[in-house]
Parts: C-alpha cells; structure tokens; sequence
C-alpha cells in the first residue's frame, strides 16, 4: 500500500484497517458514536491551524478530518446504508441546486439569486429528505418535531445557544434591543447569589447556566460571537500566564514556588505589556 493524492487509495486504507480478519483492531471495533468525538476533535484542530495561520498543519489536519468523513462513510457501507460516492453525490448535488444562479441554464444565471430562491430549495430539500425517510420507514421528523429541534445537540454550549435564539427570533421571541438583556443578566446574577447563598448545587448550577445563556444573547445582539469572543479571552489568557512564567523563571522562581501576590504583580506587568 503506497501513498496517493487520489481519494480511493485513502478508502482502501480505511477499508483494510477495518477489514476483520486482518485489519486494526481498534478500528475495527470502533463504531458512529465511539469516533463521532474525534470527528469533532478534528474540526477543532483545522480551526487551530487557521487561527495560527500554519498551512503545513492545516494541510495535514484537513487529511485528518477528509479521514474522519471516510470512517464514517465506510461503516455506513458496512451496515448496507450509503458508501463515501454517496456522500459525495449527496454534497454535490446540495451545491449545484443551491446555486441556479452559477450552475443553472442561461435565464437562472442571467436571473442571479432571486429574493427568497435559497427558502424556496431549503424547503424542496426538506420536502425530499422527509419523504425519503418515510420511504425507508423512519420518523420524517428527524430532528425532532418541535420548532428548535433542528439545532445540532451536539454543537458547543455556546453555539448552540447562540443558534437556538437565533432560530426563536425568526418568530419574533426576541429582545428588541440589548439594554433589556443587561437587566437580564443583573436578575441572573442575583438568583446565582441567592443559589450560593442557599448551598444549592443544582440551582447553582441551573443559575450559572441561565446566566451564560443571557450573555450569548447580549452578544448576540452586540454582533459579537460569544464562542470567537471566548476564544480570544482564552488565548489572551494564555498568553499573559506565559510572561509570568517566563518572568518568573528570568528570575530564578517558578509557578510552583512563586506567591499569589507576586504572580498577581507579574500579571499586571502583562497587561502593561500587551
């Protein structure tokens, strides 16, 4: 088995790594729901490189995730249920009718995209999906029936947040502006008090939780992205820990041996510094 930029070489080697007999045994075993975390974990690690602007691991974590589409489309063939061509048909076929106005005839493309076209095809999409579940015997309702149901449960907390409120106020159950939403979380903040006050861990954490809600929806209102917005205090975060390590090493103490009160001092040097 020698290496390829074409794509069947790669469903080979997924093929023979889950070939029983002869294949890995841990690939072997694994199944949707034991490698659905490393799919995620993968798409997490294409974001990274982006963020840090490095092609060489995005280039090698894009062949990470391709991989974790091709795990799956090949225990999809095991189990008779679709292989990775159907995949791909499926993707291509979204694209082309999501896009009269680049792939359809002269009048579609002349026409460019009409004023409610992209509701028009979700719909015909919708229509399509659920009456070929119904032809396999399946719930049409996929997601689930009720109206936020079709948000993804396993999006991070703070995008799927994010998402839910966004859907909701496609119907008008929404704050008009951002102000309220302030208030919001003042009242939030004094039922977590009163959660503390009490000892109650589960309204503690109930409280918490409604309060980081409220602060996606005031986000959200401010065009700012709660999940980038938390990214970027992570790595601010991160990087002014490192200038108190380093200053601390520079003079002969570590993180382990240094007090509160001189990382605290070392601290605000980095947020001078930065």
């Amino acid at each position: 088995m020698k290496p390829s930029k074409d794509i069947s070489r790669l469903i080979e080697i997924m093929a023979a790594l889950r070939a029983p007999e002869t294949g890995c045994p841990w690939d072997v075993e694994q199944d949707f729901s034991s490698i659905a975390p490393y799919t995620i974990e993968e798409a997490y690690e294409v974001a990274d490189a982006i963020a840090r602007g490095d092609p060489d691991d995005l280039r090698d974590e894009l062949g990470d995730l391709l991989l974790q589409v091709v795990y799956h489309a090949q225990m999809a063939e095991e189990a008779g249920e679709f292989a990775f061509g159907d995949v791909v048909q499926a993707i291509t076929t979204k694209m082309i009718r999501r896009h009269p106005h680049v792939f359809g005839d002269d009048e579609a493309r002349s026409a460019g995209m009409a004023k409610g076209m992209w509701e028009k095809i979700k719909a015909e999409e919708k229509a399509e999906k659920r009456n070929a579940r119904l032809a396999r015997g399946h719930d049409p309702e996929d997601h689930g029936k009720g109206f936020l149901d079709s948000v993804p449960v396993a999006l991070p907390a703070l995008t799927r947040a994010l998402k839910l409120q966004e859907k909701a106020a496609r119907v008008g159950f929404d704050w008009s502006e951002a102000t309220p939403i302030l208030d919001k979380i003042e009242e939030e903040i004094g039922e977590l008090r009163q959660a503390l006050a009490n000892g109650d861990t589960a309204s503690i954490k109930d409280e918490f939780g409604d309060m980081l809600f409220a602060f996606v929806n005031l986000g959200r209102h401010l065009k700012v992205d709660s999940e980038a917005a938390l990214s970027g205090t992570n790595e601010k975060f991160r990087s002014r820990f490192h200038y108190v390590e380093l200053a601390l090493e520079r003079s002969g103490n570590t993180l382990e041996k240094a007090t509160l009160d001189e990382m605290e001092a070392l601290w605000q040097q980095a947020k001078s510094a930065k």
